[in-house]
């Protein structure tokens, strides 16, 4: 019986059941009058935040006691102490996934007042800065150890454990050998560092996370529940999928759309692959090549301005710089990443010599833009406030979300006809959407806040002293070589990638590594602006996502497409590293970045370039141009990109004045490729799947 794209869509919509049944197995699933408990909370944090963007004011130290103290709230309401039954006498309510224990309860009470101790006895902290009382000292240790147990709950072990490790090594780093030892501190610095200032847990991430990142991921959870999520795979079906793989690159352009607002690669993966996935699968993907294209496209959303991740914010603060700034560095390796997706989809349906789609398995174009036009209007908006007036990134998303709950309070009353209800019930049910999208942009910010101010734990250990001492480490492990140190800070990215979400991953690199390699740069007589090291680390903690033998983001593709989830990351990483080769190349061309770069008509060049260079690499790592490609080929196309990337080098090299002009030498040589490959395209074209 012949599949149709409705059967397509049924399979995609129930592997999505089951991945949110998998992805919310650690929650709590309450009865009772306890179930309305965590939403109300939720709801009541939503509502906290949107009124510090319009009418209340509070002192930032105050925004981020109370932003912590709703997270740690519903963590412990939400979350039990283990997520396996636990079957011993006694200890059934660590396990305990229907109830809340009154254990918990009283956990979540303590923790609360813990996280709101700053605020509640701020005037009386700030005179006794530097010589905490008894009551200081027994409220910061608890703090310090009820969040780590947060972060336990929500996002697993790997913060938690590193944090420790980095508290253990602040008390005996005066025992360890010469070049790793460290004076150490007292006690009662360590907690008024940590617990008591904004130099620890209170810092800048958690109060980035308070005051903007929460708004941007409102957002995003109120646009995926007014039913953009559906809106975006639509559209990029109906663009994209007539063409030669054009599932995959629906995929992509559908990933693309949905990073612009969500901060999540597996929320990518679930969101879009659910539909791709199937689709790939029908056109003739493998299935393990369908789900390592969709762990690709995703993982890559985060890199997406204008939230990256939530970490553009974060970013901003650290480097000092605007926001805006941060999306200009990041938009050309962004944009050139994804076009590469594009091309490497095309290559791979190439060699599979794959079809698209049919006309009558597609959506229509015109349709579904003027269904789905609405879902545009609160993104347009929230651009035109960053880019036009200028304003700030959490007035611009409070703007933005005030349009979006406009336009999911009418949406259904206005298309009433076509769900059957009146006007009345349509308007009811866009309340209740409103809502619900407020509970889940909450919910979705507890593993933020709480891997921010867990975080901010490391963060305050390091500027305890530690940040010249790290940086004297890295040199020695390196031995003053600036390649050798790069690849150091690639790798600790993404192993601490595997067990960290990409935010809190981040911050702990930024605070280790950025300041060293640039500090190290500067020994050797080399610049490394600041943004290119921050950037550099925040893309390997990304492709930590599908590295295995964690890689998260590829257990989910392969939960979908009945992959082999190891397979299926290491074939998801093989894609990737086109994109781990950017962070290299901006590090030693700052063009990349848009640095110094200024006009239009340039950083469209730069941009045009960038993506040529791309795809040569991606050419030469798949071993497909037009047809397959031979080794001389695949030497010719490095040669390309090693142009593209680096054409100050080649410039240098062959004796050029100006280095734009070597982008012309690669472009030529891409093209003399192109010309040497459709030569014997027609001999050498692929019959169907004997070519992989």
């Amino acid at each position: 019986m012949t599949e149709t794209p409705q059967d397509v869509r049924d399979e995609g919509l129930a592997a999505a059941q089951r991945m949110k049944e998998e992805e919310e197995l650690g929650l709590r699933r309450l009865q009772g009058w306890t179930r309305y408990l965590v939403p109300a909370i939720a709801l009541a944090w939503s509502l906290f935040q949107l009124s510090l963007s319009s009418w209340l004011l509070l002192d930032s130290t105050y925004i981020r006691a109370i932003h912590l103290a709703f997270a740690m709230a519903i963590v412990f309401l939400s979350y039990p102490t283990f997520r396996r039954d636990i079957h011993l006498p006694g200890l059934r309510w660590l396990g305990e996934k229907h109830k809340i224990p009154i254990a918990d309860f009283i956990i979540a009470l303590l923790a609360t007042l813990a996280a709101l101790y700053i605020a509640l006895d701020y005037e009386g902290i700030a005179n006794r800065v530097g010589r905490p009382s008894q009551r200081d000292m027994v409220v910061g240790i608890f703090l310090v150890i009820i969040l780590l147990e947060a972060a336990r709950r929500v996002i697993g072990p790997a913060l938690p454990v590193i944090a420790s490790v980095f508290t253990a090594y602040v008390f005996f780093g005066q025992y360890m050998p010469d070049f790793l030892a460290f004076k150490g501190v007292s006690v009662s610095r360590y907690v008024s560092q940590i617990s008591l200032t904004t130099e620890g847990i209170y810092g800048i991430p958690l109060s980035v996370s308070a005051r903007i990142v929460f708004l941007f991921v409102l957002f995003g959870a109120m646009l995926e529940k007014a039913g953009a999520g559906k809106f975006f795979i639509d559209l990029a079906m109906s663009l994209l999928g007539r063409y030669k793989g054009g599932p995959a690159k629906a995929a992509v352009l559908a990933s693309g759309l949905t990073g612009i607002v969500s901060g999540s690669s597996i929320a990518n993966v679930v969101t879009t692959g659910t539909f791709t996935i199937p689709l790939m699968k029908k056109v003739g993907y493998p299935a393990k090549k369908a789900a390592a294209i969709e762990v690709a496209v995703s993982t890559n959303g985060q890199l997406m301005p204008p939230i990256m991740g939530a970490a553009a914010f974060i970013i901003a603060e650290y480097v000092n710089i605007s926001y805006l700034e941060v999306c200009k560095a990041a938009a050309v390796p962004a944009f050139a990443s994804y076009a590469a997706l594009f091309w490497l989809t095309h290559l791979e349906a190439g060699k599979l010599g794959m079809r698209g789609l049919s006309k009558e398995e597609l959506p229509v174009f015109f349709q579904i833009l003027r269904q789905g036009l609405h879902y545009l209007i609160p993104i347009f908006m929230l651009l035109y406030e960053l880019i036009i007036p200028r304003h700030s990134p959490d007035l611009a998303a409070f703007r933005a979300i005030l349009v979006l709950m406009v336009i999911m309070l009418f949406q259904r009353a206005i298309g009433r006809r076509k769900y059957g209800i009146s006007f009345g019930q349509g308007v009811k049910l866009g309340v209740l959407e409103i809502l619900g999208g407020m509970v889940s942009g909450a919910r979705n910010m507890v593993s933020v806040a709480v891997a921010t101010a867990a975080a901010g734990i490391i963060v305050g250990v390091v500027t305890m002293g530690l940040g010249g001492l790290i940086t004297d480490i890295i040199d020695t492990l390196s031995m003053g070589n600036l390649i050798l140190m790069l690849l150091i800070t690639a790798v600790a990215s993404l192993i601490l990638g595997m067990g960290l979400p990409t935010t809190a991953n981040y911050i702990v690199m930024a605070s280790l590594t950025a300041p060293a390699l640039v500090t190290i740069a500067e020994w050797q007589g080399f610049e490394v602006p600041l943004i290119a090291a921050h950037l550099f680390v925040f893309y390997f903690g990304i492709l930590a996502d599908d590295t295995p033998p964690v890689g998260l983001a590829a257990y989910a593709a392969s939960a979908i497409a009945k992959s082999d989830p190891i397979p299926t990351g290491l074939q998801g990483f093989m894609y990737d590293i086109r994109t781990a080769i950017l962070p290299f190349m901006f590090i030693f061309n700052t063009d990349m970045l848009l640095i110094g770069v200024d006009g239009i008509g340039l950083s469209l060049y730069i941009f045009g370039m960038t993506c040529v260079g791309m795809f040569a690499f991606a050419s030469a790592t798949q071993g497909w141009f037009l047809v397959r490609t031979r080794w001389y080929e695949i030497i010719l196309l490095l040669g390309v990109a090693l142009i593209m990337f680096r054409p100050g080098f080649f410039a240098g090299f062959v004796g050029i004045s100006n280095h734009y002009l070597s982008y012309l030498v690669g472009l030529a040589l891409w093209g003399g490729i192109f010309a040497l490959q459709k030569m014997r395209v027609n001999n050498d074209r692929p019959a169907g799947k004997e070519a992989l």
